[in-house]
């Protein structure tokens, strides 16, 4: 490190040495003092060992170079480099000298583009403003455009409205009212008089000038379409006229009556009325004519008062009484009466008459009541549409408007109904009428047709009382009833429970589809003394037997023609299976008792000892028991088919006959198969006569040869 380091006298060399190459005079740092603590070694060490670092510094201390020999030599190459240097500078002195004019000349140029530019940045400010003031005037000028189409619309639209073409007031005049033309200009007008009222109420000056126009089209329109109306309703009037053409063409033309409605109300009310007085006539003269015609086809042997269910038919009447029925059988059977409720038949073409008439064909009186009001809801539904339709009404004000116009045919109805009913005592007809009623009150209500809901009602008001005192009358008469009175006993069944059971098995089978309590609690009150007559008429025969056979017959028939008419699991049927269950078993122990009663009793008595374990009581009875063995073996078959013909012949019903006897064959194998269960007891094994018993296998196959086939 010594070596590196220069004596003073060298560095002031150095320095003088700089001095003549006018190198700048050296940076005074002061008086140094390098005895402090604030130098720090370390730093001088660092850059020390930085610049041993260096390449030339490293190969100048590797060769040994001496320094300052070095240092001279570096200094010689920076003069030459310099004098070069200054050499070159002044060779393109001339080229510096261009290079400097053409600067400036740049320069100037550069000048006048800023220039330019300026000016051409206040042009643009001043553009700027202009194109804002355009936009301005742009959008106030958009804005009247928008005000001016406004107003443009709504005077074209004032306009249009207003002016009236010469084609309108043409066809107004000229055309017939049925033609397409005077419809469609006729909806133009509406229009136009409809504007026209709008822009009088804003005191439109320009109304004015086409009021008097519109008007007298108006008035024109008016007249044509009122005498076109009324020749119409005049049409409904002549005879043998299907009015419902006529209703047709006038639904066509629904808007004629609009336009009256809304511009000449007085001229619609007097079409309408017009049109409510003639319906009101045809309506009433077509259905008085028919209901008329219609009673002349009905059957002339009619129920009177006489003919009820528990009037005996040997009654007699007066010298000045019409002659009953024939047989009144047929007031209390439904038969084939109950078609008329049937869909195909209940909706059917209505009857026509004379048609009738001419064929000699009657009917009874619920066919005709059926065609009757099936017209009536027929043209009832129709001409309720109609003025909904037409006339342009709904709720409560079409049913005012319909009850004008029928209510003096529904009023004619009531009447005749109420009439027919004070003298009436088919009870199945009037039930009839009921259902019918029901029925067609239902389709109403399925159509939606509220009109007739109130005469339904009153029909049913008329009905109901005096089905219900009929049936209370027949209840009467079977209460009443005198069995001494009803001829030669007989243990057939008897005509009385005949007719109940018809008419029930009919009423029953009728009231499912609308059931009514009131005519289960009849049924009932009628069915009591039903039972209490055939216990009365059983009564009078003097053999329990008879009695039995009369009671079963007659349960067995009413049975028999409810099941078949009326549901399974109705009252009247389980009821009359309870009591012909229980009066058969009772025949069936009566019939048994004559051959084998010795055998029955035994057997009875037996079980109940058994019961009480006394049966060493009978020990004593050994010539009883060989007497009931040897009398059964004996005679059993013999008493068996006599037994069985006498049931036969006892009975009207076969199949009940043999059902009683294949009930009193089983009771007698179980009363054989208890007396063999008796004797087999300890107390008689010792019995010699046991083995004569019969097996009981063996009898049960003899006793199945008597059964009958069937």
């Amino acid at each position: 490190m010594a070596e590196t380091l220069l004596t003073g006298a060298d560095s002031a060399e150095y320095l003088q040495d700089e001095s003549d190459f006018d190198v700048a005079p050296a940076l005074n740092l002061g008086d140094l003092d390098i005895t402090t603590d604030e130098f720090i070694l370390d730093e001088v060490d660092i850059h020390i060992q930085a610049n041993l670092e260096d390449d030339l510094v490293k190969e100048a201390l590797k060769t040994g170079v001496d320094l300052r020999q070095y240092s001279k030599q570096v200094e010689t190459e920076l003069q030459r480099i310099e004098q070069a240097s200054i050499k070159d500078y002044i060779k393109e002195s001339q080229n510096i000298a261009s290079l400097h004019n053409q600067i400036s000349a740049c320069d100037s140029i550069l000048e006048r583009m800023e220039g330019m530019l300026s000016s051409f940045q206040s042009d643009l400010s001043s553009i700027s403003s202009e194109i804002q003031t355009l936009q301005q005037q742009s959008v106030s000028m958009n804005l009247r455009l928008k005000n001016r189409q406004a107003v443009r619309s709504h005077l074209s639209q004032l306009v249009d409205e207003l002016v009236v073409p010469s084609t309108m007031i043409s066809v107004i005049l000229d055309s017939p009212v049925t033609e397409q033309e005077f419809l469609e200009q006729l909806h133009e007008l509406n229009s136009k008089i409809n504007y026209a009222k709008e822009l009088s109420f804003r005191e439109t000056l320009a109304c004015s000038d086409v009021q008097d126009i519109v008007d007298r089209l108006k008035i024109k329109a008016v007249s044509k379409i009122r005498e076109f109306i009324l020749q119409k309703i005049y049409s409904f009037r002549k005879p043998m006229t299907n009015y419902q053409i006529p209703q047709n063409t006038l639904l066509k033309y629904r808007f004629f009556y609009q336009f009256l409605l809304a511009n000449e109300r007085t001229v619609a009310k007097e079409v309408r009325d017009e049109y409510v007085d003639t319906m009101s006539k045809i309506y009433f003269s077509y259905f008085k004519s028919y209901s008329g015609r219609l009673l002349k086809v009905q059957y002339e042997d009619v129920a009177d008062k006489d003919d009820l269910m528990g009037v005996e038919d040997t009654a007699k009447k007066g010298f000045f009484s019409k002659p009953s029925l024939k047989s009144r059988n047929t007031i209390f059977t439904v038969g084939p009466r109950g078609a008329v409720l049937s869909p195909a038949e209940l909706e059917g073409p209505i009857l026509i008459p004379h048609t009738a008439q001419r064929g000699d064909t009657r009917y009874p009186y619920e066919t005709l009541f059926r065609s009757q009001h099936y017209a009536l809801l027929d043209n009832g539904c129709r001409e309720f549409l109609f003025l909904s339709d037409f006339f342009m009404v709904a709720g409560n004000s079409a049913l005012d408007l319909f009850n004008s116009i029928m209510g003096k045919t529904l009023s004619m109805f009531l009447k005749s109904l109420s009439t027919y009913l004070s003298d009436c005592y088919d009870s199945i007809a009037v039930f009839l009428c009921i259902h019918i009623i029901l029925r067609f009150r239902a389709i109403t209500v399925k159509r939606n047709i509220p009109a007739l809901d109130k005469y339904w009602e009153a029909v049913l008001e008329l009905l109901w009382p005096r089905f219900e005192l009929i049936l209370e009358m027949n209840i009467q008469s079977i209460r009443n009833t005198d069995p001494q009175k009803l001829g030669v006993l007989d243990t057939r069944p008897h005509y009385i429970t005949r007719r109940y059971a018809e008419f029930s098995s009919a009423v029953v089978s009728i009231n499912q589809t609308f059931p009514n309590e009131r005519t289960h609690t009849l049924l009932g009150q009628l069915q009591v003394e039903v039972e209490n007559f055939v216990l009365k008429m059983a009564a009078e025969f003097p053999s329990r037997r008879d009695q039995l056979i009369f009671l079963i017959n007659n349960y067995d028939m009413m049975l028999g023609v409810l099941m078949e008419r009326a549901a399974d699991d109705s009252k009247e049927v389980e009821g009359f299976q309870q009591l012909l269950l229980a009066r058969t078993q009772e025949f069936i122990e009566e019939i048994l008792s004559p051959p084998f009663g010795g055998m029955i009793a035994f057997v009875k008595e037996s079980e109940a000892l058994m019961e009480k374990g006394q049966l060493d009581k009978l020990r004593n009875d050994e010539a009883r028991i060989t007497q009931l063995v040897r009398g059964f073996s004996s005679s059993w078959k013999q008493s068996v088919e006599a037994l069985s013909q006498d049931v036969m012949r006892s009975f009207t019903n076969f199949k009940n006959g043999t059902s009683i006897i294949q009930g009193a064959l089983t009771q007698l194998i179980q009363y054989y198969h208890g007396f063999h269960k008796v004797l087999s007891q300890p107390t008689f094994r010792s019995l010699a006569v046991r083995s004569e018993l019969i097996n009981i296998h063996h009898l049960m196959v003899e006793v199945k040869k008597h059964k009958p086939n069937f």
